[in-house]
């Protein structure tokens, strides 16, 4: 008998690609069993049953009554995500979701203290449901090497797409803001989150080179963050150098540089940090998933079975880099630099 346990997969878009290559075989097969699959798309849902041989459920309300599945795995598209987590988490199931997490800054924030207050799991794959290794080693270096303050950051990702509309989220500005960021540099957001705390100023640069869509396929945001650092995201879908999803950031702090060569896809086997001071240069190398990107799905089965904390990372974590998306669009709109609206807490 397995001792796995059963999740249900909504949103057979990214889905898909998520059961084959988590579910089916991958880390998230030594933890879970798919139970069933959701789709508005009954199309979609038909085809993924039977490739997977599970039942597809024809609505999300039908899926939820289901007591036998503690956990669903929510890929639908970041706008309006919030209300879809709520009716998971008031059905008494934890969520596994993606990046970007929302669109709405305090809808985001909204759910995400409910969650807490229900004792139930919302995990990320970033920001991850815990504070990522490489991430911890920045800060551990920061701490011991006496780095000082971050002064700046520029990180840079790219892949080669062709794309062509499909009537799908992606290609909608309003819902797909600045796509090469929105999609990819988000990751980054993130981890400048983690390391800078809140941002005031994003302004957004971006253009549109040979995709087929009607959203961007190459930009760069800047953004200013409360202390005084700056950073540049750098997001392109028009580069093709045998280096797709590679992540290469850049931390400059007042006395040393850290380097962090990663992935925002699971295409490397490592993540190297190289720290140069006046002192000399010293590297560590990480297994791939200490990195932003990768689901943790060890964490999620150790909730669900009340061996973890349902939720680590503060919401407020989560919503700072959603505040950025959404001045980012916002920027993106007015070609101007646009204002990082603050917590209600700040």
């Amino acid at each position: 008998m397995s001792d796995r346990l059963p999740i249900a997969v909504v949103g057979l878009g990214f889905g898909r690609v998520v059961i084959e290559r988590q579910l089916l075989a991958g880390p998230g097969a030594r933890h879970f069993e798919l139970a069933a699959v959701c789709d508005a798309d009954p199309t979609k849902a038909r085809d993924a049953a039977e490739k997977c041989h599970v039942p597809a459920v024809p609505s999300l309300d039908r899926l939820l009554a289901d007591p036998a599945i503690p956990v669903v795995a929510l890929f639908t598209g970041p706008a309006g995500r919030a209300d879809l987590v709520r009716q998971i988490l008031r059905a008494g199931k934890h969520v596994l979701t993606t990046k970007p997490f929302e669109l709405d800054p305090e809808a985001a924030a909204d759910v995400l203290v409910e969650a807490q207050s229900l004792g139930l799991a919302v995990h990320l794959n970033s920001p991850g449901p815990m504070l990522e290794a490489d991430l911890s080693q920045i800060l551990a270096w920061q701490n011991e090497r006496d780095l000082g303050r971050l002064v700046a950051a520029r990180s840079e990702t790219w892949c080669s797409y062709h794309e062509q509309a499909d009537g799908s989220w992606y290609d909608d500005p309003a819902r797909c803001p600045t796509a090469p960021i929105f999609r990819l540099g988000v990751y980054a957001i993130n981890d400048l989150v983690r390391l800078c705390g809140a941002a005031e100023r994003v302004f957004v640069s971006h253009g549109r080179l040979r995709t087929g869509r009607p959203t961007p396929d190459n930009a760069q945001a800047v953004i200013e963050f409360a202390g005084g650092a700056i950073a540049s995201v750098f997001a392109s879908f028009c580069v093709d150098d045998g280096a797709a999803y590679r992540q290469t950031t850049v931390f400059n702090f007042e006395r040393g540089t850290v380097t962090r060569v990663s992935a925002v896809a699971d295409t490397i086997e490592q993540v190297t940090l190289t720290l140069r001071t006046p002192r000399g240069e010293e590297r560590v190398t990480l297994p791939a998933g200490a990195c932003s990107g990768w689901y943790h799905w060890d964490q999620l089965a150790a909730v669900i079975r009340g061996r973890g904390v349902s939720n680590p990372t503060p919401p407020e974590a989560i919503v700072a880099g959603v505040r950025i998306l959404a001045a980012l669009a916002r920027s993106e709109q007015t070609g101007a630099p646009a204002p990082v609206e603050p917590s209600p807490a700040c």
